[in-house]
């Protein structure tokens, strides 16, 4: 078969990487095209993944939003006909969702935070499949258009693309960091952009926290941005490691004695590595991090006086919880009829 699939931000590179050589350990031809956003370029180049890049971010505002829809659509469009693919498959992409569905070919999406509605009601309704975990209520999902579409797997989707993932201790002398004192990782908003937002916002309190740790305390506070506008940003505060290209994020996270992280990906990769995490996300909290809340997996942090900086014994991502990347497969696949059946 001849498979196509759309990478528009950094997660989905690692989500994707072991479906991606599974399909070619069984014979598929698969293409890639990518988005030129955050460390997703800088990921496909770290796994050695083939691609071709097509269109970039446009920003946040819903009409740069809808512009970047439209050309990047279109752009894929023409870059795919005539390759005569089976089946694209994307993760929370919109714009393959519109190209296959303008080009005639199924489509499988995947995402696992289902209150991104805009983006929900567009690949919902244009996808065959809808390939969400079974922590996520069905009925959440049928105002989107899913019904009949929702094939679910147990568990986060980081257990299954770090199922096969051991952490290198390689990032650590990277990065300069001594394991005999306590490493705490933040990763930053989603936002494009930071600028006059750390003022009277929890993140603000926390850096000032680890800042003080960082000096006072000895902690070894390691900042991820997602932008390069961030990454400026945090540049200015004292004390802090803040990479200036992709790393290896997952082997620093099992290293880590501690995560704290507003996006959803970074803290469920805690989560599945067994290192403990805060979330300060804001939002509406998804059902699958109502679960691991409830489960006692994963913390909300609701105020900088909850961070106890420690070192702990056990890290190195010894506590794992693996799952098989062929389900994954079989569900993105199952337009072209596999065994998997819709959960609605």
């Amino acid at each position: 078969m001849r498979i196509w699939i759309d990478l528009t931000n950094s997660p989905h590179v690692l989500v994707m990487r072991p479906v991606i050589e599974l399909l070619r350990e069984e014979g598929h031809e698969v293409s890639v095209t990518a988005r030129d956003f955050a460390q997703t370029l800088g990921l496909l180049e770290r796994f050695g993944i083939e691609h071709t890049v097509i269109g970039r971010h446009r920003g946040e505002r819903l009409a740069a939003k809808a512009v970047g829809l439209a050309s990047r659509s279109a752009a894929l469009v023409m870059w795919a006909r005539g390759r005569r693919f089976d089946i694209a498959l994307g993760h929370g992409s919109n714009d393959v969702s519109v190209a296959a569905r303008l080009l005639r070919i199924p489509c499988s999406t995947m995402f696992d935070y289902e209150w991104a509605a805009v983006q929900h009601h567009l690949n919902c309704r244009l996808a065959q499949a809808v390939v969400v975990p079974d922590a996520i209520p069905p009925e959440r999902l049928y105002r989107y258009g899913a019904k009949g579409k929702i094939r679910a797997y147990e568990g986060l989707k980081e257990e299954y693309y770090l199922a096969d993932f051991e952490p290198s201790d390689a990032v650590l002398t990277e990065l300069s960091l001594d394991r005999s004192r306590p490493i705490v990782l933040v990763r930053t908003p989603p936002e494009v952009s930071l600028y006059h937002r750390f003022e009277n916002d929890l993140l603000e309190s926390v850096l000032a926290r680890l800042r003080d740790a960082a000096r006072d305390e000895g902690v070894q506070a390691v900042v991820l941005p997602r932008t390069d506008a961030q990454r400026a940003e945090c540049r200015l505060i004292p004390g802090f490691t803040v990479p200036e290209r992709a790393i290896d994020a997952q082997s620093l996270i099992a290293y880590a004695d501690l995560v704290i992280s507003a996006g959803g990906t970074m803290n469920r990769e805690a989560v599945a590595l067994g290192t403990p995490v805060y979330t300060t996300f804001e939002g509406r909290l998804g059902a699958l991090d109502e679960r691991l809340i409830e489960e006692g997996r994963l913390r909300r942090l609701r105020s900088p006086e909850q961070l106890e900086f420690s070192r702990r014994e056990e890290a190195g991502g010894s506590a794992r919880v693996r799952r098989d990347p062929r389900v994954l497969v079989e569900l993105l696949l199952s337009p072209l009829g596999s065994r998997a059946r819709a959960r609605a």
